[in-house]
């Protein structure tokens, strides 16, 4: 009898998963923290052969060695980068089932349209949508091949709700993954791959933090609206990204996944 449980190695180690991803290829963007780096832990915990993909050397190359995965330093602007990573994937495991194009910023100077530049634009635009575009585009073809793949897309519940505190370029952008995965989800159903938008609310990761540090304001305004009483851990939206890329969720296609606490389906707020 063989043991069909594992622990995660991102959040708690005492916290049981299914194995339900063993012999499947995964590539992570953003894999060097927050929510890419618990998404890594969970995936590989499940079995998933794990690619992590990540601009910072140092802090993707230390995910890939806690997951017993691959490295693969990647701008994720450069469609040549990109196509590197996911051919990286499949020339040393075989396969592309699962890609989670997660990579993305918000930068301080990312504001009310009213004073956000227009090179804060094009930089979020360029790392938060167009680089979904390229993912998305990379990876098609394999999972194509294959006749299956799932791909998960980091959007926001901001894209459908919009921010309590303005950052126009942000906000956009996941509004751009939004509709790119819906159409991708259409396109492509009958050929066995599923396309979704991962929706977090606010998370308790590294770029949030930054943020928020330097504007507590801002951060109160936030926590104001979640009936939890808290942000997201990045364990909790590693959870639902291994539901998405696993058979568990094998009807579930163009949608927007929403993980957010209750912030979407709350009118008012409890204190």
């Amino acid at each position: 009898m063989t043991d069909d449980t594992a622990t995660t190695s991102g959040g708690s180690p005492q916290t049981p998963v299914c194995r339900r991803l063993v012999g499947r290829t995964a590539v992570i963007t953003g894999a060097g923290s927050g929510i890419g780096l618990a998404t890594a832990g969970r995936l590989a915990a499940e079995g998933a052969n794990v690619v992590c993909g990540d601009i910072d050397e140092s802090a993707g190359k230390a995910a890939a060695e806690a997951v017993g995965g691959t490295f693969v330093k990647v701008d994720v602007t450069d469609q040549e980068q990109v196509e590197a990573l996911f051919k990286t994937a499949f020339d040393t495991y075989g396969s592309v089932d699962i890609a989670f194009n997660n990579a993305g910023i918000s930068p301080p100077d990312d504001d009310s349209i009213l004073t956000t530049g227009l090179d804060a634009w094009r930089r979020v635009q360029e790392v938060n949508l167009t680089s979904v575009y390229l993912c998305c585009k990379a990876a098609l073809p394999y999972m194509q091949r294959q006749g299956r793949g799932s791909i998960i897309n980091t959007a926001s519940f901001v894209a459908i709700m919009g921010a309590a505190t303005s950052q126009i370029s942000y906000t956009a952008s996941k509004g751009g993954v939004l509709a790119m995965s819906r159409e991708l989800g259409v396109q492509f159903a009958r050929e066995g791959i599923r396309v979704n938008a991962l929706c977090p609310g606010p998370v308790n990761t590294p770029l949030l933090q930054e943020l928020f540090a330097k504007d507590p304001e801002r951060a109160a305004r936030r926590l104001v609206h979640i009936p939890a009483g808290r942000f997201a851990e990045a364990e909790e939206i590693a959870a639902a990204v291994a539901f998405l890329a696993s058979d568990d969720s094998s009807f579930i296609n163009a949608t927007d996944f929403l993980v957010d606490g209750g912030i979407s389906g709350a009118y008012v707020t409890p204190l």
